[in-house]
Protein backbone atom coordinates (compact mmCIF):
# COMPACT_ATOMS: atom_id res chain seq x y z
CA UNK A 1 0.00 0.00 0.00
CA UNK A 2 1.05 3.61 -0.65
CA UNK A 3 1.04 5.91 1.78
CA UNK A 4 0.08 9.62 1.81
CA UNK A 5 2.16 11.56 0.59
CA UNK A 6 1.25 14.23 3.57
CA UNK A 7 3.44 11.86 5.78
CA UNK A 8 6.99 12.93 4.46
CA UNK A 9 6.03 16.50 5.30
CA UNK A 10 6.29 15.84 9.19
CA UNK A 11 8.67 13.50 11.47
CA UNK A 12 7.94 12.13 14.98
CA UNK A 13 8.92 14.73 17.44
CA UNK A 14 12.17 14.82 18.76
CA UNK A 15 10.71 14.56 22.15
CA UNK A 16 8.53 11.56 22.03
CA UNK A 17 11.81 9.91 20.25
CA UNK A 18 14.02 10.43 23.39
CA UNK A 19 11.15 9.34 25.92
CA UNK A 20 10.91 5.91 23.74
CA UNK A 21 14.79 5.62 23.91
CA UNK A 22 15.13 6.26 27.16
CA UNK A 23 11.82 3.84 27.92
CA UNK A 24 13.66 0.82 25.88
CA UNK A 25 17.49 1.04 27.56
CA UNK A 26 15.03 0.76 30.96
CA UNK A 27 13.92 -2.26 29.38
CA UNK A 28 17.58 -3.03 28.98
CA UNK A 29 18.13 -2.81 32.85
CA UNK A 30 19.66 0.83 32.76
CA UNK A 31 19.04 3.22 35.31
CA UNK A 32 18.25 5.96 33.12
CA UNK A 33 16.84 9.55 34.42
CA UNK A 34 14.46 10.67 31.70
CA UNK A 35 14.90 14.55 31.67
CA UNK A 36 13.43 14.10 27.94
CA UNK A 37 9.50 14.58 28.38
CA UNK A 38 7.14 17.73 29.65
CA UNK A 39 5.08 16.29 32.04
CA UNK A 40 4.60 16.99 35.84
CA UNK A 41 5.82 14.23 38.09
CA UNK A 42 3.08 15.11 40.32
CA UNK A 43 -0.05 13.49 40.98
CA UNK A 44 -3.65 15.22 39.93
CA UNK A 45 -5.07 16.70 43.00
CA UNK A 46 -7.25 14.96 45.18
CA UNK A 47 -10.30 17.29 44.20
CA UNK A 48 -10.52 17.28 40.79
CA UNK A 49 -10.27 13.28 40.60
CA UNK A 50 -13.11 13.26 43.13
CA UNK A 51 -15.04 15.52 40.88
CA UNK A 52 -14.20 12.71 38.13
CA UNK A 53 -15.20 9.69 40.12
CA UNK A 54 -18.80 12.23 41.13
CA UNK A 55 -19.47 12.78 37.26
CA UNK A 56 -19.04 9.27 36.77
CA UNK A 57 -21.45 8.30 39.56
CA UNK A 58 -23.87 10.93 38.17
CA UNK A 59 -24.18 9.86 34.79
CA UNK A 60 -21.82 11.59 32.50
CA UNK A 61 -20.58 9.22 30.71
CA UNK A 62 -22.19 10.09 27.23
CA UNK A 63 -21.51 11.72 24.31
CA UNK A 64 -20.23 15.78 24.90
CA UNK A 65 -21.14 18.76 22.54
CA UNK A 66 -18.24 19.12 20.30
CA UNK A 67 -17.61 22.50 21.53
CA UNK A 68 -17.50 20.95 25.20
CA UNK A 69 -20.11 21.36 28.29
CA UNK A 70 -21.66 24.84 28.35
CA UNK A 71 -20.91 24.79 32.39
CA UNK A 72 -17.01 23.93 31.70
CA UNK A 73 -16.97 27.18 29.08
CA UNK A 74 -18.58 29.31 31.31
CA UNK A 75 -15.90 28.10 33.61
CA UNK A 76 -13.29 29.03 31.20
CA UNK A 77 -14.47 32.40 30.67
CA UNK A 78 -14.59 33.24 34.18
CA UNK A 79 -11.45 31.81 34.15
CA UNK A 80 -9.79 34.33 31.49
CA UNK A 81 -11.55 37.44 32.90
CA UNK A 82 -10.38 36.55 36.58
CA UNK A 83 -6.69 35.67 35.96
CA UNK A 84 -5.99 37.70 32.48
CA UNK A 85 -8.70 40.05 32.27
CA UNK A 86 -10.33 39.05 29.13
CA UNK A 87 -13.73 39.00 27.86
CA UNK A 88 -14.79 35.80 26.00
CA UNK A 89 -18.27 34.96 26.09
CA UNK A 90 -19.10 30.71 25.97
CA UNK A 91 -19.33 31.05 22.52
CA UNK A 92 -16.08 32.15 21.92
CA UNK A 93 -14.43 29.31 23.48
CA UNK A 94 -14.08 25.78 22.18
CA UNK A 95 -13.38 22.75 23.87
CA UNK A 96 -10.74 19.98 22.83
CA UNK A 97 -9.02 16.89 23.35
CA UNK A 98 -5.53 18.98 24.86
CA UNK A 99 -4.05 21.94 24.13
CA UNK A 100 -2.14 20.07 20.72
CA UNK A 101 -5.46 19.75 19.15
CA UNK A 102 -6.85 23.53 19.79
CA UNK A 103 -3.82 24.14 18.08
CA UNK A 104 -4.38 22.00 15.15
CA UNK A 105 -7.73 23.15 14.33
CA UNK A 106 -6.56 26.59 14.65
CA UNK A 107 -3.80 26.05 11.90
CA UNK A 108 -6.01 24.12 9.68
CA UNK A 109 -8.75 26.36 9.99
CA UNK A 110 -6.63 29.26 9.32
CA UNK A 111 -3.93 28.24 6.45
CA UNK A 112 -4.23 27.83 2.72
CA UNK A 113 -1.37 26.69 0.88
CA UNK A 114 1.34 28.62 0.46
CA UNK A 115 0.41 30.65 3.33
CA UNK A 116 3.36 31.99 5.69
CA UNK A 117 3.47 31.48 9.35
CA UNK A 118 5.89 32.91 11.54
CA UNK A 119 7.18 31.36 14.35
CA UNK A 120 10.25 32.70 16.61
CA UNK A 121 12.89 30.03 17.67
CA UNK A 122 13.43 28.25 19.85
CA UNK A 123 9.58 27.11 19.49
CA UNK A 124 7.98 23.80 20.63
CA UNK A 125 7.99 20.90 17.83
CA UNK A 126 4.78 20.83 17.26
CA UNK A 127 4.01 24.25 15.62
CA UNK A 128 6.07 23.85 12.03
CA UNK A 129 4.39 20.03 11.73
CA UNK A 130 0.93 21.81 12.06
CA UNK A 131 2.13 24.43 9.48
CA UNK A 132 3.42 21.33 7.17
CA UNK A 133 -0.14 19.39 7.50
CA UNK A 134 -1.66 22.69 6.16
CA UNK A 135 0.45 23.30 3.47
CA UNK A 136 1.30 26.32 4.62
CA UNK A 137 5.02 27.78 4.91
CA UNK A 138 6.56 28.17 8.26
CA UNK A 139 9.55 31.55 8.62
CA UNK A 140 11.34 30.82 11.14
CA UNK A 141 13.15 33.88 13.05
CA UNK A 142 16.31 33.03 15.12
CA UNK A 143 16.10 34.32 18.85
CA UNK A 144 19.15 34.35 20.21
CA UNK A 145 20.55 33.48 23.84
CA UNK A 146 21.10 36.56 24.34
CA UNK A 147 18.10 38.41 23.72
CA UNK A 148 16.71 35.88 26.73
CA UNK A 149 15.29 33.66 23.21
CA UNK A 150 12.77 36.31 22.75
CA UNK A 151 11.62 38.17 19.51
CA UNK A 152 11.86 41.63 19.12
CA UNK A 153 9.31 44.42 17.53
CA UNK A 154 11.91 45.27 14.67
CA UNK A 155 12.76 41.66 14.06
CA UNK A 156 8.91 40.85 13.83
CA UNK A 157 8.72 43.91 11.39
CA UNK A 158 11.38 42.65 8.94
CA UNK A 159 9.78 38.96 8.79
CA UNK A 160 6.33 40.05 8.13
CA UNK A 161 5.32 40.26 4.17
CA UNK A 162 1.60 39.91 2.39
CA UNK A 163 1.93 36.49 2.34
CA UNK A 164 2.13 36.25 5.78
CA UNK A 165 -1.34 34.79 7.18
CA UNK A 166 -0.20 33.81 10.88
CA UNK A 167 1.54 33.99 13.92
CA UNK A 168 2.61 31.04 16.50
CA UNK A 169 4.37 31.80 19.68
CA UNK A 170 4.23 30.34 23.26
CA UNK A 171 4.75 32.33 26.59
CA UNK A 172 5.80 31.30 29.37
CA UNK A 173 7.97 29.22 26.45
CA UNK A 174 8.26 25.38 25.80
CA UNK A 175 11.62 25.07 25.68
CA UNK A 176 13.69 28.14 27.00
CA UNK A 177 11.21 29.10 29.70
CA UNK A 178 11.54 32.34 28.50
CA UNK A 179 8.41 34.55 29.77
CA UNK A 180 7.40 38.08 27.68
CA UNK A 181 6.81 41.07 30.03
CA UNK A 182 4.12 43.36 29.36
CA UNK A 183 6.02 46.09 28.23
CA UNK A 184 7.75 43.35 25.48
CA UNK A 185 4.20 42.36 24.32
CA UNK A 186 3.25 45.55 23.77
CA UNK A 187 5.93 46.59 21.50
CA UNK A 188 5.12 43.29 19.22
CA UNK A 189 1.27 44.21 19.57
CA UNK A 190 2.45 47.76 18.02
CA UNK A 191 3.54 45.59 14.91
CA UNK A 192 0.56 43.84 14.59
CA UNK A 193 -1.30 46.64 14.61
CA UNK A 194 0.40 48.07 11.55
CA UNK A 195 -0.31 44.36 9.66
CA UNK A 196 -4.03 43.49 10.09
CA UNK A 197 -3.90 40.62 7.94
CA UNK A 198 -1.83 39.02 10.40
CA UNK A 199 -3.69 36.23 13.01
CA UNK A 200 -1.61 35.07 16.32
CA UNK A 201 -1.90 32.19 17.96
CA UNK A 202 -0.68 32.73 21.66
CA UNK A 203 0.31 29.26 23.05
CA UNK A 204 -0.20 30.12 27.12
CA UNK A 205 -0.11 26.63 28.18
CA UNK A 206 2.42 27.12 31.01
CA UNK A 207 0.77 30.00 32.16
CA UNK A 208 0.63 28.74 36.13
CA UNK A 209 4.15 27.73 35.69
CA UNK A 210 5.23 31.22 35.90
CA UNK A 211 7.87 32.73 38.45
CA UNK A 212 7.94 35.87 36.83
CA UNK A 213 4.74 37.18 38.38
CA UNK A 214 1.24 37.64 36.36
CA UNK A 215 0.93 36.08 33.48
CA UNK A 216 0.82 38.70 30.57
CA UNK A 217 -1.16 37.66 27.51
CA UNK A 218 -0.79 39.77 24.07
CA UNK A 219 -5.05 39.16 23.57
CA UNK A 220 -4.91 41.81 26.14
CA UNK A 221 -4.31 44.76 23.70
CA UNK A 222 -8.02 45.85 22.11
CA UNK A 223 -7.53 46.26 18.81
CA UNK A 224 -5.68 42.72 18.22
CA UNK A 225 -8.80 41.01 20.40
CA UNK A 226 -10.40 39.91 16.84
CA UNK A 227 -7.28 38.41 15.58
CA UNK A 228 -5.74 36.76 18.83
CA UNK A 229 -6.34 33.01 19.62
CA UNK A 230 -5.35 31.98 23.07
CA UNK A 231 -4.78 28.54 23.37
CA UNK A 232 -4.58 26.68 26.97
CA UNK A 233 -5.16 23.48 28.69
CA UNK A 234 -5.39 21.34 31.67
CA UNK A 235 -2.02 19.39 31.55
CA UNK A 236 0.42 21.15 32.68
CA UNK A 237 -0.79 23.83 35.60
CA UNK A 238 -3.38 20.99 36.59
CA UNK A 239 -0.85 17.79 36.52
CA UNK A 240 -3.28 16.25 34.26
CA UNK A 241 -1.33 15.33 31.16
CA UNK A 242 -3.55 12.20 30.94
CA UNK A 243 -6.53 13.66 31.02
CA UNK A 244 -6.65 15.48 27.34
CA UNK A 245 -8.31 18.42 27.92
CA UNK A 246 -7.33 22.07 26.11
CA UNK A 247 -9.24 24.77 25.08
CA UNK A 248 -9.12 28.32 22.76
CA UNK A 249 -10.48 31.09 23.18
CA UNK A 250 -10.75 33.60 19.99
CA UNK A 251 -12.66 35.70 17.40
CA UNK A 252 -16.60 33.64 16.90
CA UNK A 253 -15.91 32.70 13.47
CA UNK A 254 -12.32 31.07 14.30
CA UNK A 255 -14.13 29.19 16.95
CA UNK A 256 -16.75 27.52 14.36
CA UNK A 257 -14.26 26.90 12.01
CA UNK A 258 -12.68 24.94 14.80
CA UNK A 259 -15.71 23.22 15.33
CA UNK A 260 -16.42 22.57 12.08
CA UNK A 261 -12.91 20.47 11.64
CA UNK A 262 -13.37 19.13 15.11
CA UNK A 263 -16.14 17.52 15.07
CA UNK A 264 -14.69 15.23 11.64
CA UNK A 265 -11.74 14.36 13.88
CA UNK A 266 -12.70 13.57 17.49
CA UNK A 267 -16.28 15.26 17.98
CA UNK A 268 -16.74 16.23 21.81
CA UNK A 269 -13.94 15.71 24.69
CA UNK A 270 -14.11 12.85 27.19
CA UNK A 271 -17.30 13.99 29.58
CA UNK A 272 -15.42 12.68 32.46
CA UNK A 273 -12.26 14.97 31.99
CA UNK A 274 -14.65 18.19 31.25
CA UNK A 275 -16.73 17.23 34.38
CA UNK A 276 -13.19 17.41 36.56
CA UNK A 277 -11.93 20.49 34.64
CA UNK A 278 -15.26 22.55 35.61
CA UNK A 279 -13.99 21.69 39.33
CA UNK A 280 -10.47 22.71 38.62
CA UNK A 281 -10.84 26.14 36.44
CA UNK A 282 -13.46 27.31 39.77
CA UNK A 283 -11.39 26.08 42.53
CA UNK A 284 -8.34 27.97 44.11
CA UNK A 285 -5.03 27.16 42.96
CA UNK A 286 -3.56 26.51 46.28
CA UNK A 287 -1.99 23.31 44.39
CA UNK A 288 -0.83 24.38 41.35
CA UNK A 289 1.20 27.14 43.22
CA UNK A 290 2.92 24.53 45.47
CA UNK A 291 3.62 22.93 42.20
CA UNK A 292 5.19 26.22 40.72
CA UNK A 293 7.25 26.55 43.94
CA UNK A 294 8.45 23.11 44.21
CA UNK A 295 9.39 23.72 40.00
CA UNK A 296 10.97 27.25 40.82
CA UNK A 297 13.01 25.25 43.76
CA UNK A 298 14.49 22.46 41.19
CA UNK A 299 14.92 25.10 38.28
CA UNK A 300 17.70 26.99 40.99
CA UNK A 301 19.35 24.26 41.21
CA UNK A 302 19.53 22.71 37.39
CA UNK A 303 20.41 26.49 36.44
CA UNK A 304 23.43 26.65 39.54
CA UNK A 305 24.18 23.42 38.09
CA UNK A 306 24.65 23.78 34.70
CA UNK A 307 26.31 26.73 35.40
CA UNK A 308 28.87 25.35 36.99
CA UNK A 309 29.78 22.74 34.10
CA UNK A 310 32.36 24.58 32.25
CA UNK A 311 31.51 25.58 28.00
CA UNK A 312 27.84 25.43 29.35
CA UNK A 313 25.90 29.01 28.81
CA UNK A 314 22.63 29.11 29.71
CA UNK A 315 19.58 31.83 30.79
CA UNK A 316 17.44 32.39 33.77
CA UNK A 317 14.14 30.12 32.82
CA UNK A 318 11.19 32.57 34.25
CA UNK A 319 8.62 30.24 33.43
CA UNK A 320 7.56 26.43 32.34
CA UNK A 321 10.04 23.53 33.44
CA UNK A 322 12.51 23.49 30.99
CA UNK A 323 16.78 24.46 30.86
CA UNK A 324 17.84 24.91 27.37
CA UNK A 325 21.70 25.53 28.10
CA UNK A 326 24.26 26.19 24.79
CA UNK A 327 26.38 23.67 24.63
CA UNK A 328 27.85 24.12 21.18
CA UNK A 329 31.37 24.35 22.36
CA UNK A 330 31.70 20.59 23.08
CA UNK A 331 31.30 20.15 19.59
CA UNK A 332 33.99 18.43 17.45
CA UNK A 333 35.13 16.56 20.77
CA UNK A 334 35.26 13.45 21.68
CA UNK A 335 35.64 10.72 24.70
CA UNK A 336 37.24 7.56 23.18
CA UNK A 337 34.80 6.60 20.31
CA UNK A 338 32.38 9.53 20.96
CA UNK A 339 32.75 12.07 18.90
CA UNK A 340 30.59 14.93 19.28
CA UNK A 341 29.44 16.51 16.31
CA UNK A 342 26.35 18.43 16.88
CA UNK A 343 23.84 18.57 19.38
CA UNK A 344 21.93 15.37 18.65
CA UNK A 345 24.79 13.31 19.20
CA UNK A 346 25.71 15.08 22.30
CA UNK A 347 21.87 14.25 23.33
CA UNK A 348 22.81 10.64 22.59
CA UNK A 349 26.18 10.86 23.94
CA UNK A 350 24.41 11.74 27.22
CA UNK A 351 21.77 9.16 27.23
CA UNK A 352 24.16 6.08 26.45
CA UNK A 353 27.49 7.14 28.63
CA UNK A 354 25.84 9.21 31.31
CA UNK A 355 22.63 7.66 30.99
CA UNK A 356 20.49 11.20 31.49
CA UNK A 357 17.86 11.43 28.70
CA UNK A 358 17.41 14.88 26.99
CA UNK A 359 16.22 16.66 23.63
CA UNK A 360 18.85 18.06 21.19
CA UNK A 361 17.80 21.73 20.11
CA UNK A 362 17.66 21.31 17.01
CA UNK A 363 14.10 19.37 17.42
CA UNK A 364 13.45 23.13 18.55
CA UNK A 365 14.76 25.44 15.96
CA UNK A 366 18.01 25.85 17.88
CA UNK A 367 21.03 23.13 17.20
CA UNK A 368 23.62 24.85 19.33
CA UNK A 369 21.38 23.91 22.50
CA UNK A 370 19.85 20.81 24.46
CA UNK A 371 16.58 20.99 26.15
CA UNK A 372 16.76 19.55 30.04
CA UNK A 373 13.20 18.80 32.02
CA UNK A 374 13.20 19.44 35.35
CA UNK A 375 9.89 18.49 35.90
CA UNK A 376 11.26 15.75 38.13
CA UNK A 377 12.19 14.34 41.51
CA UNK A 378 14.98 16.69 43.08
CA UNK A 379 16.53 13.43 44.12
CA UNK A 380 16.40 12.59 40.31
CA UNK A 381 17.79 15.90 39.77
CA UNK A 382 20.87 15.69 41.54
CA UNK A 383 21.95 12.29 40.55
CA UNK A 384 21.54 13.80 36.45
CA UNK A 385 23.34 16.56 37.24
CA UNK A 386 26.29 15.06 38.47
CA UNK A 387 26.28 12.18 35.66
CA UNK A 388 25.71 15.08 32.98
CA UNK A 389 29.00 17.13 34.44
CA UNK A 390 31.15 14.03 34.68
CA UNK A 391 30.11 13.02 31.49
CA UNK A 392 30.90 16.87 29.65
CA UNK A 393 33.92 16.81 31.87
CA UNK A 394 35.26 13.27 30.22
CA UNK A 395 34.83 15.49 26.87
CA UNK A 396 38.40 16.44 25.38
Amino acid sequence: MQLAQRLNRIVEPQTIKMAKKSRELKAEGKDVIDLSIGEPDFATPQYICDAATKAMQDGFTKYTPVVGYPELREAISKKLKNDNGLEYGIDEIIVSTGAKQSLANAVLSIINPGDEVIIPTPYWVTYSALVSLAEGVSKFIHCPISTDYKLSADRLEAAITPKTKLFIFSSPCNPTGSVYSKEELAALAEVFKRHPHVAIISDEIYEYINYKGKHESIAQFPELRDRVMVVNGMSKGFSMTGWRLGYMAGPKEIVQACEKMQGQFTSGTNSITQRASITALSGNLDETYKMRDAFRERRDFVINALNAMPGVEINMPEGAFYAFPNISSFFGKKNGDDVITDDESLSMYLLHFAHVSTVNGGAFGNDQCIRISFATSMDKLKIAMERIAKALAALQ
